[in-house]
């Protein structure tokens, strides 16, 4: 089974600890939200999952066509080597590049650059507007199309696994239902493996496979969405630490 898999982490800045025994796994194929409210630790443990935070304890796995690879410990940059690829909390695009020197730079690293042409040809047909405005610099775009942007600029890195932060963050409700659709239908028609962090709930377990809450840096539910649907007032009073 192809996999990402978190047994026991505990992670933190300094003496403080944010995330304690956190244990999941992201499958192939599916899209699992990580879902909390703000302070809650979910950054943390993406960026856990991506290197930029050192957990105390616990092991990141990557279990990926018959080989298994420990993350933990590892830089950044090597683990997107491995086929992580990252959409930033924010976004922190390059601001005084445009559209396509964005995307050639991410396709530059070494693992995407010999289809960088075909990531190129994806992302213009995934994300028409950027093709319409590769031009421009993207600092000028819209808070929606940077979002567009830094999730293209993830696919041009050919990821297997695919980690998002918070893509709603400074978006207006409608572009959050577009973006998070658009996910989804990465996830899809692609077969894009997705781990995505969000504080928009009800429109991210909409669209999950399956769904982890967290609170105080612990994980005190995980929903089946195909085995167990859940209700609105099921998955409201989880969020909310209650039931």
């Amino acid at each position: 089974m192809n996999r990402l898999l978190v047994e026991g982490l505990s992670a933190g800045y300094g003496v403080v600890t944010v995330l304690r025994d956190i244990s999941l796994e992201v499958r192939q194929g599916e899209l699992v939200a990580l879902l909390g409210m703000n302070g809650n630790g979910k950054s943390t443990l993406l960026n856990g999952i991506l290197g930029f935070v050192r957990p105390g304890t616990g092991r990141i796995v990557l279990e990926w066509d018959g080989e298994r690879t420990e993350l933990t410990g590892k830089p950044p940059h090597q683990i997107v080597g491995m086929g992580i690829g990252y959409v930033p909390e924010g976004r922190r695009l390059a601001p005084n590049l445009s559209v396509e020197q964005n995307l050639l730079l991410a396709g530059s690293a070494p693992r995407a650059r010999a289809a960088v042409k075909d990531n190129l040809d994806f992302c213009y047909a995934t994300f028409p507007i950027l093709k319409e405005r590769r031009r421009q610099l993207s600092a000028t775009l819209s808070g929606g199309q940077q979002q567009m942007l830094a999730i293209a600029r993830a696919l041009m890195t050919s990821p297997k696994l695919m980690v998002v932060d918070e893509p709603s963050v400074g978006l207006a409700p409608i572009m959050v239902e577009q973006v998070i659709a658009t996910i989804r239908k990465l996830q899809e028609e692609t077969g894009l493996t997705v781990l995505m962090a969000e504080q928009s709930f009800f429109q991210a377990i909409e669209v999950a496979s399956r769904a982890y809450i967290l609170s105080h840096g612990r994980i005190i539910r995980m929903f089946d969405q195909k085995a167990d649907p859940a209700g609105e007032e099921e998955i409201r009073s989880a969020m909310l630490g209650v039931g």
